[in-house]
């Protein structure tokens, strides 16, 4: 049946398959990301107000989804390089499903942490990681433009169902509530996790095509081959020798150090601000809307220019959308954040798994992703337990979002100074041309 599936869509209309792969890995994070990152500004204001939970104790749930990343990270490369994406995208869901169940039955905050650390284990086998190597062996011309329209997919997405979960959680408002909203989630995700696989292929080859649906001899007068670097096919251990590796990974790390952080405590500033939770759903809202945009022209300028100048740009609008936040208590400087975080994050966040693609290769791109997930996943261990800490401490976050945007600045500039690998034996050829 999955073959007929995949041969039927592959037909329609004589469309690549690839782009079936773009709109199957757009969905899986929608359900693998958004409820548990974009949305987890509107479930930390329910919790707080069931069990009087500390923002330090909210902060740390996200941490724990780290510690979960750089220990399975370079597992989950290892595993969908040799198993392929339709055996991580089921089992991946389906932990994911349970975990969602294990969060609708929290009671205390030990069992919180748990469920966060199960939904996460799922998110990583299934979500980000295994998707962005899917459509690496899918796309290779247009490979920026193939995971920003990915990204677009899973921020239309987000743009429904952060509301969507705010208007359904809401503590002041008698509704469905965070527990049968949990348990909603899970039956979504199990459905998923049998129909999705199905529509995957792992490769074009396994369907007799090529990447971009171009034979080599055509991709190569497409794109002016006298004018193209060769693509190169590192090693892991090849690619953890470049200079290339260490700043995509801190800079990666550095630069999504404040949006782990705003993804855990934007409702509660916004609620020490005096605003409701359905106004948290609808900054982000704005932040998401702008993202979707941008996360299609971020990956369309960085297929034009090079990728390592497009992320310093999008980074350091990115920050400088995070000062806004200390600026003042008027609602305009949010809606304002979102704007300049919408253009900033949008815009770099296909381009940090797409230079990865052009620096390092197909072969590898999966070991390669988990290894660099390492660092980033070290530095995101502190972000939001850090704001949440400086907030308890100060009696604002006004510090400790100007930190993050320092840092954030320092990742822009490591991503600017990334230089693309070259093997020794690709410099003794183009020298001897």
């Amino acid at each position: 049946m999955g073959n007929l599936w995949g041969n039927t869509f592959a037909k329609a209309r004589g469309a690549f398959y690839g782009w079936w792969m773009v709109a199957v890995s757009g969905f899986i994070m929608v359900i693998t990301a958004v409820p548990l990152f974009q949305a987890s500004a509107v479930w930390a204001v329910a919790l707080e107000s069931q069990f009087g939970w500390s923002r330090t104790q909210l902060g740390l749930a996200l941490s724990f989804t780290r510690v979960e990343g750089s220990l399975t990270g370079p597992i989950a490369g290892y595993l969908v390089d040799r198993l392929g994406t339709r055996f991580m995208v089921f089992t991946g869901l389906l932990i994911l499903a349970a975990g969602f169940i294990l969060f609708s039955r929290v009671e205390n905050l030990w069992m919180f942490y748990l469920a966060y650390f199960v939904m996460s284990i799922g998110q990583g086998q299934a979500g980000w990681l295994t998707v962005m190597t899917l459509l690496n062996h899918w796309f290779v011309r247009r490979r920026g433009l193939a995971m920003g329209l990915a990204m677009v997919g899973m921020g239309i997405g987000a743009l429904v169902l952060v509301p969507v979960i705010a208007w359904l959680i809401n503590p002041d408002a008698d509704r469905l509530g965070w527990r049968r909203t949990a348990e909603i989630m899970a039956v979504v995700v199990l459905v998923s996790a049998i129909i999705l696989p199905k529509l995957i292929r792992n490769k074009p080859e396994d369907v007799g095509d090529y990447p971009d649906g171009e034979s080599p001899t055509v991709a190569a007068l497409k794109a002016g081959a006298q004018q193209r670097e060769p693509e190169l096919e590192l090693t892991i251990g090849q690619a953890l020798r470049t200079q290339a590796f260490w700043c995509i990974s801190f800079g990666h790390g550095l630069g999504s150090m404040v949006v782990l952080a705003i993804m855990s405590h934007l409702g509660l500033l916004l609620g020490d601000l005096g605003y409701g939770v359905q106004t948290t759903a609808w900054v982000i809202t704005v932040q998401t809307a702008v993202a979707i945009v941008f996360q299609f022209l971020g990956g369309w300028l960085g297929d034009r220019i090079p990728k390592n100048v497009a992320l310093f740009i999008f980074t350091t609008i990115q920050g400088l959308g995070v000062v806004l936040l200390t600026v003042g208590p008027g609602i305009i400087y949010f809606y304002a954040f979102a704007v300049l975080f919408g253009i900033g994050f949008g815009g770099r966040t296909p381009l940090t798994t797409a230079i990865r693609g052009e620096y390092f290769g197909r072969a590898s791109f999966g070991k390669i992703l988990g290894i660099s997930t390492v660092p980033m996943n070290i530095l995101l261990l502190i972000a939001a337990p850090m704001a949440g800490f400086m907030r308890d401490e100060l009696g604002d976050y006004n510090m400790a979002f100007l930190l993050l945007a320092g840092l954030n600045i320092l990742g822009a500039v490591l991503f600017l100074i990334a230089r693309r690998p070259k093997l020794p034996g690709l410099v003794r050829a183009e020298a001897a041309a």
